[in-house]
């Protein structure tokens, strides 16, 4: 799952580390350049510096691609600017805020802006709540194809269970190239290959298609 931080503190920091370690794909946004510096070093090339409301800069992070914001700087009013122009302009399907004044919950929840006090434990609560309705983990960018290539894992109560391949309506440029059934040895599948729960794919995929992917396979 892509998830944009916004707010590269104490909280953002422990927060990417955390996603990174579950195997997300994060960028950090982040005003102070001292402080992208530190993330930097500490977590590879995932800082945008920047300031999260502003569209050019959100753009720049592929927000339009992004399935979860979580704004966790120490200022109500940065995380709420940031929150509305994600929802609102970029349709992002998932929206959390750190807040840091208990009274601003009512107006933040108003605005539909998921609110947590404990950002770190209650944010990772909901990624993985997130992760079993997309099962889906990117392995790397084939960045001059525009392709990525992902592993989606088949849910209990996912509607492709009991179904072959060639049933799926698969996004466009979007190959299945391999299945792992339930530890036995990769397998080159066919149109015919059905699908069972706990069926892991290795599947190469647009970048702009990874949501429309991830529909097909999403628990109920």
């Amino acid at each position: 799952m892509y998830v944009i931080v916004v707010g590269g503190g104490e909280v953002g920091h422990y927060l990417c580390k955390q996603l990174l370690d579950e195997g997300h794909e994060v960028l950090v946004i982040e005003k102070d350049a001292g402080k992208c510096e530190h993330i930097e070093e500490e977590l590879g090339d995932i800082c945008l510096h920047g300031d999260a409301s502003e569209i050019a800069i959100l753009n720049k992070g592929g927000i339009t691609r992004a399935e979860m914001v979580i704004a966790v700087t120490g200022e109500d009013e940065d995380n709420l600017a940031a929150c509305q122009i994600a929802k609102e302009k970029f349709n992002v399907p998932r929206v959390i805020t750190r807040i840091n004044v208990p009274r601003n919950e009512k107006i933040f929840a108003k605005l539909g802006i998921e609110c947590v006090v404990d950002a770190v434990y209650l944010v990772s609560e909901h990624i993985k709540a997130e992760t079993m309705l997309f099962p889906l983990t990117r392995l790397f960018t084939i960045r001059d194809k525009g392709l990525e290539v992902v592993l989606v894992r088949v849910g209990k109560n996912s509607p492709v269970v009991g179904k072959p391949i060639g049933e799926l309506s698969l996004p466009l440029g979007s190959v299945i190239s391999a299945v792992i059934s339930h530890g036995e040895e990769s397998q080159v599948p066919t149109v015919n290959t059905v699908l069972r729960e706990g069926d892991e794919l290795i599947c190469l995929v647009p970048t702009e298609n990874i949501s429309l992917l991830q529909a097909i396979f999403r628990e109920s």
